[in-house]
């Protein structure tokens, strides 16, 4: 019932019209007229929260007399004279005109205070009458060069002058916040104090931020810091740039592999158009200061950059006088992908679009941008490279989009960092300082070309900064980078750690969800992973496997009910066979932990050092936390002793590790003090003096130390024993010895044993405490609750450079 009363209010507010025959046909043209007016008046009421009580006067629709050519309609206060080039035929630019015309009679009489402020009059109708697409239509026009073309024409009455408005109304989605201020305004019966500026329409003061910064860890995605409102999204300038390139490029299969996503140092990586579309060599080649750009021959090293083949992305010559070639002065001749992204050429961008070969709305990376809150998909090339700001992205969202770039084209990395050498940020003091960090700048500016806010996001080998400045371009505020990163690096443990996990689970069990946005890479393209679990062998098939905006949930038959946090990168890398040493028995379990894992997991040093903590004693506090977490750090940095060639594993013949945890204070504090002076692998076990006694099959046991045993004694960390050879006439004993941890895992005991006797079938074992009880007590660490981490580590460890680690 509401709405069949709203619908004879707004037919109730509408004019009479009335038509003298010069345009044709009457009626049809009077449905027309009724038509429009509905849909403007419910426009309007949409935006000023409703009508005016009042009745409209009559509008006459009429021939025009004395319309100038360039013109199909004129009106004033009740009267609408409109050109009709056939009689008979309301074609579409006699209606266009129609409603543009009823739009200024709507406002006459819904909003009179506004009766002479032409730019609002003008904003509104061609806002609401359905002709912007037909402006926008033709050469891109800079926001400050559409400013110019509306205010040469106050009265707004110019072909060119419409244009530029259009191109300002272009500048948001949605209907115009300002109009709906002013809308808003008139139907609340406020003065109109001041007519509307092309400033306010182009909503400059709203989009204004306040400074925002983040860093996000390349490494677990985790915030590092955060200031400001860095969740709001605003418009990104040129800064997506980057994506645009890795859209138009792909990695070639076989090529360069995009693991080792360092972010720093020149190599070539060979890259395609997508479908094949020819390759390029992509390297880090340089161009003095003061002199033209050249384009260098490929080298071995990759240290040049060849010319792409034709329908890679193009070689395009600058366009004198065109203000989006302004880019920088000596651009040579032909202007590749590389300078271009380095120099931030709009025109060689909007020139590669109009060949027709440029990626649209992102290619391949739009859902990436989408998925961390990209307001919207661009519709062209002006709206991607951010030349019209109708969408926006948060600083945090810009950091997660970079974070995945790093990991999945580590070539577009390495191209950015020639930005401090012959890019948008050369030649500043600050230059030096920031040589092999990846960054990539955006001004967005406002009607007059004033910066209204300044973007820098910024890569290096552990670390995703963005930085936004209200007011500011880049290059005036970039000397905060060098000591932002420094800032945050006083975070000890950073940089990477990698660990082989779940490698006691057939691959095929291990299935991870991402609750955030999840991607796995494939030769540097990606694709989505699903929202719900699936499996992780699937996920890390043909690349990284990325959750953006949480850790990764990993879950397995048997294991926790909700499963453990991964705060980290997956990759997929099978480890060779594992022949175990002749004579020394290995169980199938120690078999399949001293082979290692499928699954290789990358976090920062400090997260795997909490998970290591937590996994082997949760309950630890103080000093021998710290303690255990110096030992557990120390030995990721020496995992060749364990698995050469490779990153140390999950399991005991490693260290515990069951995904990353909150990080404790003693954890941080371990990684903030010196390193190790040992430099081998350090043992340690839960250690205690709680006394145990454990029996096993003798045929368990004999399985591992061979049969006709004699005598069992422990001893140095070694089982000694005597088995009995030679035949029935000529017996004779034989003496060995194996490290007493190949006893203790291969039993399951839960220490190595102090005594061993013999009872029957079963063999007795006797012992205290838990672990291989060699290198680090934790328990008696636990005990010694005056000992610093030092002394904790001298007593246990102090004469360990003379001694072999375990194997």
């Amino acid at each position: 019932m509401g709405w069949a009363v709203a619908v004879a209010v707004l037919l109730s507010a509408s004019p009479t019209f009335v038509t003298r025959g010069d345009v044709t046909p009457e009626a049809d043209l009077r449905r027309e007229a009724q038509a429009a007016w509905t849909s403007l008046e419910t426009q309007y009421a949409a935006q000023a929260g409703g009508l005016p009580t009042r009745a409209p006067a009559t509008v006459t629709i009429q021939k025009g007399t004395s319309l100038t050519p360039g013109r199909n309609a004129q009106g004033r206060p009740g009267v609408v004279e409109l050109r009709q080039n056939t009689p008979g035929v309301l074609d579409a630019k006699t209606r266009t005109a129609l409603r543009h015309e009823l739009a200024h009679q709507l406002l006459w009489w819904a909003c009179p205070a506004s009766s002479e402020d032409r730019l609002f009059h003008e904003a509104f109708a061609l806002t609401v009458s359905g002709e912007l697409p037909a402006w926008r239509d033709g050469p891109y026009q800079s926001l400050s060069r559409a400013a110019k073309e509306v205010a040469s024409a106050p009265a707004v009455d110019t072909s060119r002058a419409r244009r530029g408005l259009a191109r300002i109304l272009g500048e948001h989605t949605g209907f115009p916040a300002a109009l709906t201020r002013r809308l808003r305004q008139c139907h609340d019966g406020a003065r109109w104090a001041a007519p509307l500026t092309v400033e306010e329409l182009a909503d400059v003061a709203v989009l204004a931020p306040e400074a925002a910064t983040v860093v996000v860890s390349r490494h677990s995605g985790e915030v590092l810091f955060s200031e400001g409102d860095v969740r709001r999204a605003v418009p990104y300038g040129s800064t997506l740039k980057p994506f645009l390139y890795a859209a138009g490029t792909v990695v070639a299969r076989g090529g360069a592999s995009p693991r080792d996503a360092s972010g720093s140092g020149a190599r070539s990586m060979t890259v395609v158009a997508p479908e094949g579309r020819g390759t390029a060599l992509l390297g880090s080649g340089r161009v003095e200061s003061g002199a033209p750009a050249k384009t260098a021959a490929a080298t071995p090293e990759g240290a040049g950059h060849a010319a792409p083949e034709a329908n890679a992305p193009p070689l395009l010559a600058p366009r004198q006088g065109v203000q989006e070639w302004a880019c920088g002065a000596g651009l040579p001749a032909k202007v590749d992908a590389r300078l271009a992204l380095l120099r931030s050429c709009n025109g060689w961008f909007l020139d590669w679009e109009a060949t027709g070969l440029a990626p649209k709305a992102f290619g391949v990376w739009g859902p990436v941008l989408s998925s961390v809150g990209l307001t919207g998909l661009p519709s062209d090339m002006t709206e991607a490279i951010g030349l019209r700001s109708a969408h926006g992205l948060s600083p945090w969202g810009m950091a997660q989009a970079y974070r995945l770039l790093a990991e999945a084209r580590p070539d577009v990395l390495t191209l950015l960092t020639g930005n401090v050498d012959e890019g948008t940020l050369s030649g500043l003091s600050t230059s030096k300082a920031l040589k092999g960090v990846a960054t990539k700048t955006g001004t967005v500016r406002d009607a007059a070309s004033r910066p209204q806010f300044g973007w820098i996001a910024a890569v290096d080998a552990d670390l995703v900064a963005v930085i936004v400045r209200p007011g500011k371009m880049p290059r005036h505020f970039v000397d905060e980078l060098p000591a932002l990163l420094t800032r945050v690096r006083r975070q000890a443990g950073l940089e990477a750690a990698r660990v082989q996990v779940l490698g006691l689970l057939p691959s095929a069990t291990v299935e991870a969800r991402c609750s955030g946005a999840g991607f796995s890479l494939d030769d540097g393209t990606p694709r989505a992973a699903p929202p719900d679990f699936s499996r992780l062998d699937a996920l890390t098939a043909k690349g990284p496997a990325v959750c953006l905006g949480s850790p990764w949930r990993i879950r397995f038959p048997d294991g926790p009910d909700g499963g453990r946090d991964y705060a980290g990168v997956f990759t997929w890398s099978a480890p060779p066979p594992y022949r175990p040493p002749p004579g020394v028995p290995t169980t199938p379990s120690a078999l399949k932990a001293r082979r290692g894992s499928d699954f290789v997991f990358r976090t920062t040093r400090v997260q795997y050092t909490a998970g290591v903590v937590a996994a082997e004693d949760v309950t630890l506090k103080g000093e021998a936390r710290v303690a255990l977490a110096r030992v557990a750090a120390h030995n990721e940095r020496h995992a060749d002793t364990r698995h050469p060639g490779r990153a140390l594993c999950d399991t005991t013949h490693c260290q515990a590790f069951r995904g990353t945890v909150r990080i404790r204070p003693e954890e941080t504090r371990a990684l903030q003090l010196p390193a190790l002076k040992w430099g081998a692998w350090l043992t340690f076990s839960q250690g205690g003096d709680t006394p145990w006694r454990e029996a096993r099959p003798r045929t368990e046991v004999e399985a591992l130390l061979g049969t006709n045993l004699v005598s069992l004694r422990f001893e140095s960390g070694r089982v000694r024993y005597l088995r009995t050879e030679g035949t029935p006439a000529a017996p004779y004993e034989d003496a060995r010895s194996l490290p007493c941890d190949t006893l203790r895992a291969g039993l399951k005991l839960p220490s190595c044993p102090q005594r061993a006797s013999f009872d029957g079938p079963q063999v007795l074992f006797e012992g205290q405490g838990r672990g291989h009880g060699e290198g680090l007590d934790v328990e008696a660490a636990k005990a010694s609750p005056g000992l610093s981490s030092d002394a904790l580590l001298e007593r246990a460890f102090g004469a360990w450079g003379t001694r072999s680690p375990t194997p």
